[in-house]
């Protein structure tokens, strides 16, 4: 799946929004990817799914997303990989595994999240994995908003890179002409 394809598929589901909106990071942005909205067909789901799944050729055990954003993308992901899938979720405002899930020791997991901006919520999943003795094979993402080149400590595959500008609060010029701010996410 191409990085055309993948703008399509949001184009195509009205997912790509326009406003001022509050991302997870803190920081603030005109633009918005409402991944759900394109998830939310069980068809692109699979077929976003088994892209990022092959970018991925070696067996592993578990797919681990954040909440809430990767859960869906995870699960597709898993489903294309055929191993589990499970999520984490802030605790405390840490990522922890609730539900009853866990990652086991020698366990090869690889994490999954729909779309990233700074990396800090997939940097505290892969932190987690790695706490519970579990191997991260690597990080795949739908969409890496950065504008900068992320690093994580295992590879990294995004679908579709397209840098959007974000900026601390105190800058945005959203907030200074006075403009609603929208929380779309899942912090929101």
């Amino acid at each position: 799946m191409t990085s055309e394809e993948v703008k399509r598929l949001f184009d195509t589901h009205g997912a790509c929004l326009q406003g001022h909106f509050l991302l997870s990071s803190g920081y603030h942005s005109d633009t918005y990817l409402q991944t759900a909205l394109l998830l939310q067909h069980p068809p692109v789901a699979q077929q976003v799914g088994s892209a990022l799944a092959s970018a991925f050729p070696e067996p592993v055990d578990v797919i681990v997303a954040p909440a809430l954003g990767g859960v869906v993308i995870g699960f597709a992901v898993a489903q294309a990989k055929g191993c589990r899938s499970v999520f984490a979720e802030r605790e405390a405002g840490k990522m922890a595994l609730r539900r009853g899930f866990a990652v086991h020791s020698g366990e090869r997991a690889l994490v999954v999240e729909d779309v990233v901006t700074t990396g800090g919520s997939t940097r505290e999943v892969v932190a987690l994995v790695q706490a519970n003795q579990a191997k991260v094979v690597g990080v795949g993402v739908v969409v890496d908003r950065s504008t900068s080149e992320l690093r994580f400590s295992v590879p990294f595959v995004s679908l579709w890179r397209w840098p959007l500008q974000t900026t601390p609060p105190e800058r945005c010029e959203g907030c200074r002409r006075g403009l609603p701010l929208m929380k779309p996410g899942s912090r929101g």
